[in-house]
């Protein structure tokens, strides 16, 4: 009897044992591949943290640290139980040539500190991408890189100061696809924020301006500036009741330019609607 459970016993544990290591060899819950690559056979994703907003230190060219910002996507992989081991340098290889035949260029390449950095610039999108591998593990950490997109808006009480002081104030939070003038949906705190300051001053009359940057041509722009700042004063007049009577819009294309436009950082700041007091 004695002898018949001990087996039983081990037969158990040995079950539970390869049921551990199956569990332990599985995704961690809610992950998945980055579109762009697929994963080194007999990898598992260990890791997984996506962030909406974010920044990251690359590694760049000549050794320079480069500053990312956008969607940062971080993924830890490993190998699973009893797995051949592929080589560390086999893996930072397989990633680098992946991106290079879709277009991408190793900026950074480095077998002491087995880490590579890849940009690939690819459908209007600039995407950055870190690996650092060992025998059984290897991370990647991503970022497309974009502008933050103005969550917080100024409210109703600081642009009538700033329009007291000034005679006008910048609006940012008012979004726009690129090259097109519909107010996108992501705007109505800031818009909500505009008819606020208009219903708290009923003598309160405004130029409604549209900016851009200097990208395209300058015609094509001042018709563009002109098309978004007339589609902020239809959200005014039709979804919040202000008299069209109390707002004029114009389009200055790239003409008032607050920052240089350079640098993208700089773009992101001119392309902005501005009230102006009339």
């Amino acid at each position: 009897m004695r002898k018949t459970l001990a087996v039983v016993l081990t037969v158990l544990l040995a079950l539970s044992g390869a049921v551990a290591s199956w569990a332990a060899d599985k995704d961690k819950p809610g992950s998945k591949d980055h579109p762009l690559l697929s994963r080194m056979p007999d990898f598992h994703i260990s890791e997984y943290k996506l962030i909406e907003f974010d920044n990251y230190k690359f590694n760049g060219a000549d050794k320079q640290k480069v500053v990312v910002e956008g969607q940062k996507l971080y993924i830890e992989y490993k190998l699973s139980k009893d797995a051949a081991v592929p080589g560390e340098l086999k893996i930072r290889r397989n990633i680098q040539e992946a991106l290079v035949k879709i277009g991408g260029k190793v900026l950074f390449d480095d077998d002491f500190n087995r880490c590579s950095t890849i940009l690939l610039e690819k459908d209007g999108k600039e995407t950055w991408i870190e690996v650092r591998s060992l025998d059984k593990t290897y991370r990647l950490t991503t970022v497309e890189k974009q502008a933050m997109k103005q969550e917080v808006v100024a409210t109703a009480e600081v642009m009538g100061n700033d329009i007291h002081a000034t005679g006008h104030v910048s609006i940012y939070g008012i979004y726009f696809d690129t090259a097109k003038s519909d107010v996108k949906p992501e705007s109505a705190a800031a818009v909500a924020e505009i008819a606020k300051l208009l219903q708290n001053n009923p003598a309160l009359k405004l130029y409604v301006v549209g900016h851009t940057d200097n990208i395209g041509s300058f015609e094509a722009n001042m018709k563009l500036s002109r098309e978004r700042a007339e589609s902020v004063a239809r959200e005014l007049t039709g979804k919040h009741h202000i008299a069209a009577d109390r707002l004029k819009p114009h389009g200055v294309s790239s003409l008032a330019p607050i920052a240089s436009n350079d640098a993208e950082d700089g773009k992101q700041k001119n392309r902005r609607v501005e009230l102006v007091k009339q």
